[in-house]
């Protein structure tokens, strides 16, 4: 097995395909990580917030969070009809490009993407901000720790997004049943003790109040807990990932991500006010988590506490899984409409969108480096790119119902009440959001948004012009004629078994071949008797192994030119004697034959210049429409095609078990006549 193999696995099949789709057990994880794990960071923000307020502002954090739980509802009844409407991706993009327009749909994905790779970051560092909240002495190594948590990940997820799911399902339910059991045993203690449960270890005590409760204090606890509802389109974007029935799946695993979210935080919101637990500082020493103080409250530091930690930290780090689901399949849509490099819309050996897994990996890498790590730095970033999202693709679900109404009757109009309602109740929650938190961060992703837009729409109008001039309007018919053969320019360094191969390449090419050889390209010091020597010597190998048997032949013989390279450059002389070709030979391509060191061995490369390669490129370049570039190699090592490809094509699973017992093939039927 190979090195690659054993890191990303074998390379898949497309018949492979439906294998690798997802039902619920492995779905929960590969995407519903991100909204759940919004429970450990989304009801901490809030009470960021809240805790300025002291011990009053606390009390609030129980009716901030009911009334996101009740959003989250709207949410959950507004994607059900999205995914039943679309099917095969409908997400934010797809609903709002068809209802809205190109450039809502544009706004959709961009903010999306933003989501995305602001939801790697955010996770990550709150799962690090976890472990350090356990074993403070890790807290010098934050960021460091944050990185290799996203490589770790980045590498699982180029395996495939099935494998992803599978290999994070036990930290995912570890997370689910630890953490329900304190939550569980939390409420029970509160109701036996009145209300007035003990702690076990008792939180730190509440700072004084530095403001009153009032009604910006609490629109910006609910902008800052919105983070919690993150993660919930990730189901209707990726819906080609669910195994059949597409919609059931999808349906089942956006109620169990929905309702276990909803759990988590009505729970989590219940105990911190009645254990008068408040947010702390990330960057202060003694730092605690505001579930690590809920689950030494309601348990202690004993062994199930840093079990219950562990499922924590293994779930924030993880929930960045959702971000490398969705993401990618959302840039091959983009890409597919031209709006992104076409490379994102390709699959890579294991079906999955490797160019966008790699792209997010580096953006949320970026953000990472520039916020230290550091959750509460990342937080007032977040939100905006979900919620625009959520606007958008509840407003566009409207217009399709409002189209539809004719074709579903009165089921339409309940729909268009549901998606009418969800679109005014996220717009309001992103306004709130917005003015919250723009001064915060919020202006950042404000900022970058209508600069991405214009970067997408300028990737859209370069592939319009380049298929524009390629198709062309002409007549498209190939012009048969009495074609002349081409002009033949080959570069040589010397009269080798490389330069006799190139040279008979090119005779068999064309009978006008013209062979260059540059001096001075090794500078002033390479300059000398040698130089003089080594021109000699070509001279006469070519008059005694080219010319003279091309004459015994009754051929002409190819020319041998020899120009000085001043500036120690191949291309211009090059492009120059190209040029003057052209010029010499009207109407007759001219065609670059270039002789090639193919190295065999990795190792080679660090020995060889490569000039050949970076001839080739500024030729084709610069060379004009007339001029082909052509490459002879010469290979240091034997060839080995089947080797390669047994190894870029294995055998097909679905190709394999068709084939009978023993291996023989079955009689192929002729055709009747």
């Amino acid at each position: 097995m190979s090195l690659r193999d054993l890191l990303f696995g074998r390379k898949l099949a497309n018949t492979e395909a439906e294998g690798q789709r997802m039902g619920l057990v492995p779905a929960l994880p590969a995407m519903g990580l991100d909204g759940l794990s919004s429970a450990a960071y989304g009801p901490e923000a809030t009470l960021s917030i809240l805790a300025a307020a002291g011990g009053a502002g606390i009390g609030f954090v129980t009716p901030v969070t009911a009334v996101i739980i009740a959003l989250l509802a709207i949410l959950y009844f507004s994607y059900r009809q999205t995914i039943t409407a679309y099917p095969k991706n409908g997400g934010s993009y797809t609903v709002a490009s068809e209802n809205l327009g190109a450039n809502a749909g544009l706004l959709a994905a961009i903010a999306l993407m933003i989501d995305y790779m602001l939801n790697v970051a955010v996770g990550i560092s709150s799962g690090v901000a976890a472990l350090i909240s356990a074993l403070p002495a890790l807290q010098p190594f934050t960021l460091w720790l944050c990185l290799a948590i996203l490589a770790a990940i980045t590498l699982v997820n180029l395996r495939g997004s099935k494998e992803s799911g599978l290999a994070f399902a036990v930290p995912t339910y570890l997370f689910l049943g630890s953490l329900g059991i304190i939550l569980v045993l939390g409420v029970g203690k509160t109701l036996l003790a009145g209300g007035h449960p003990a702690a076990v270890i008792r939180p730190p005590p509440l700072a004084k109040a530095g403001e009153a409760v009032g009604l910006w204090l609490l629109l910006r606890a609910f902008a800052s807990g919105c983070t919690a509802m993150t993660g919930v389109e990730a189901v209707s974007n990726s819906t080609s990932a669910f195994r059949e029935p597409v919609v059931v799946n999808a349906h089942r695993t956006l109620t169990a991500i929905v309702v276990l979210l909803g759990f988590l935080l009505l729970g989590i919101a219940y105990l911190v006010r009645v254990y008068g637990i408040a947010a702390m500082d990330q960057t202060a020493p003694g730092y605690q988590s505001v579930l690590s103080q809920l689950i030494a409250a309601v348990y202690g530091r004993g062994w199930f506490y840093y079990l219950t930690i562990a499922g924590i930290l293994a779930v924030l780090c993880l929930s960045a899984n959702t971000s490398f689901v969705g993401f990618p399949r959302l840039c091959r849509q983009v890409a597919a409409d031209s709006y992104l490099p076409h490379a994102f819309a390709m699959p890579g050996r294991r079906l999955v969108y490797s160019v966008g897994v790699l792209f997010l990996a580096a953006g949320a890498g970026l953000l990472l480096v520039v916020f230290d790590g550091v959750t509460d730095r990342l937080i007032p970033l977040f939100a905006v790119g979900a919620f625009l999202a959520f606007t958008l693709s509840q407003a566009g679900m409207a217009v399709h119902w409002w189209r539809a109404r004719g074709e579903h009757g009165a089921g339409a109009h309940f729909r268009l009440f549901v998606n009418g309602f969800g679109a005014v109740a996220t717009g309001l929650a992103l306004a709130v959001i917005l003015v919250a938190k723009f001064v915060e961060g919020a202006w950042i992703t404000v900022a970058i948004i209508p600069a991405m837009l214009l970067l997408l729409r300028a990737i859209r109008r370069y592939y319009a012009t380049l298929d524009a001039a390629i198709l062309g309007a002409r007549d498209r018919r190939v012009q048969f004629a009495r074609y002349e053969p081409p002009v033949v320019l080959l570069p040589i360094e010397r009269w080798d078994r490389l330069g006799r191969k190139a040279l008979n390449f090119a005779l068999r090419t064309s009978p006008d071949v013209f062979a260059l050889h540059l001096t001075a390209l090794e500078g002033p010091e390479g300059a000398g008797e040698e130089e003089v020597a080594h021109e000699k010597r070509l001279r006469d190998d070519w008059r005694r192994y080219v010319e003279q048997p091309a004459k015994r032949a009754g051929l002409p013989p190819p020319h041998l030119l020899i120009e000085n390279s001043p500036f120690r450059s191949m291309v211009a002389p090059l492009l120059r004697a190209a040029l003057d070709l052209e010029k010499r030979f009207p109407g007759r391509p001219v065609v670059v034959v270039i002789p090639e060191v193919v190295e065999g061995r990795w190792w080679e490369m660090f020995l060889h210049t490569r000039n050949a390669q970076r001839l080739r490129r500024a030729l084709l370049r610069h060379g004009g429409v007339n001029l082909v570039v052509a490459t002879v190699p010469w290979q240091t090592a034997e060839p080995e095609p089947a080797d390669v490809i047994a190894e870029e094509e294995p055998a097909d699973p679905a190709t394999e078990a068709k084939t009978p017992a023993g291996g023989a093939k079955q009689p192929v039927a002729k055709p009747a006549k």
